[in-house]
């Protein structure tokens, strides 16, 4: 690990200033644009919590902002280069600081958290009411595998309105939101249908859904079924088709999705908003939001049984860009998670991000 403070050259009177190791990018593109560089350790400012990283989970939506596609992204992260060098948004670790107005947490409690990018690097700060404690069943791992797809698939089905009861279907089930999508519904006593790869149909019903379909030999859209709501996290079917599948008064849910390199899915999910005055199911666009309510919702699920995160590999630090193959790969179970560890220096480790030979 990165001392909290170095000192300056030698002959220098001067202190150096907090310093940390983090994953950085200064430009868009594919794994190899990672590397494990000394940057300066942020503070907690007002109403910030400040967090020693000791996991933070490889999300889709990481591997997005850092190739820069599609394009219509980089009009939030940076249009030339990413603004923030590094991103990362799931975190779990200890307290190490609060700023002015935290009252919720204390030095040495053990959080998680969904940061506004900057989680792959051993130091955080995220603004209080984006934390939550750590559940007391998980270590730091599996809790970092929860903030954003956890709050994803709960808030998703608050949207659709699932109870007992519901008939639903998970495109996408056996990814980051779909595994907790899954076995959310099921907590809430809905009977669920997962499509997947079929060699991953196993996990999807451990996950509890009832029923597994495998889009590599079977269009879901052709079955003959009636979902009350369908969560689609693939968008790989026409919405017509569908729409088809849901029952009189349905809801068809989506969460990203596939698309163009310009606009990705944001053309289906404009259409859905188009056309969603005019048929008879109900077409609702899910827009997740940092919620550390929802976060602590999610903690006493854990804690009680219902749910579970699941890590498919804890990673280390050094081997970032080995996740986010594996991750673009798709043959991932649940989640991959990154170790925050410090390895032999900086530039043998940003050798190793970009696949060559690790220290």
């Amino acid at each position: 690990m990165v001392a909290a403070v170095r000192r300056g050259a030698p002959g220098s009177a001067e202190p150096r200033a907090p310093h940390m190791a983090a994953v950085a990018q200064h430009r868009y593109g594919g794994p190899e644009v990672l590397a494990l560089e000394e940057v300066l350790a942020p503070a907690a400012g007002a109403g910030e919590v400040l967090i020693r990283v000791a996991a933070a989970a490889v999300s889709a939506g990481d591997v997005l902002v850092m190739r820069g596609e599609p394009r219509l992204v980089r009009l939030a992260f940076g249009v030339r280069r990413p603004k923030r060098p590094t991103i990362g948004r799931d975190v779990s670790g200890e307290v190490v600081a609060v700023g002015d107005g935290v009252t919720r947490f204390r030095v040495g409690e053990a959080v998680f958290a969904e940061s506004d990018q900057g989680g792959w690097a051993e130091l955080v700060a995220v603004p209080e009411r984006f934390v939550a404690h750590r559940p007391g069943s998980v270590d730091a791992a599996h809790a970092a595998a929860v903030p954003v797809s956890g709050t994803t698939a709960l808030q998703g089905l608050r949207l659709a309105g699932v109870r007992a009861g519901s008939r639903v279907l998970v495109n996408g089930a056996s990814g980051g939101v779909g595994g907790f999508a899954v076995q959310l519904a099921v907590a809430l006593g809905a009977h669920v249908t997962g499509v997947s790869r079929g060699a991953k149909a196993a996990h999807v019903h451990a996950l509890g859904a009832d029923r597994v379909i495998d889009y590599r030999t079977t269009d879901f859209t052709r079955q003959t079924a009636a979902y009350d709501v369908v969560f689609d996290l693939v968008g790989d079917r026409p919405l017509g088709a569908v729409r088809r599948t849901l029952a009189p008064g349905g809801t068809l849910l989506l969460a990203s999705g596939r698309g163009g390199r310009v606009l990705g899915p944001m053309r289906r999910i404009l259409a859905a908003g188009l056309i969603s005055p005019f048929v008879p199911q109900r077409l609702r666009i899910l827009t997740a939001r940092r919620n550390g309510d929802d976060l602590a919702e999610l903690a006493r699920r854990i804690d009680s049984g219902e749910i579970r995160p699941v890590v498919d590999e804890v990673v280390p630090l050094e081997r970032v860009a080995d996740a986010v193959r594996r991750l673009e790969a798709g043959d991932v179970r649940g989640k991959l998670v990154l170790a925050i560890g410090r390895p032999a220096s900086p530039r043998s480790a940003a050798r190793s991000a970009d696949g060559g030979t690790r220290p």
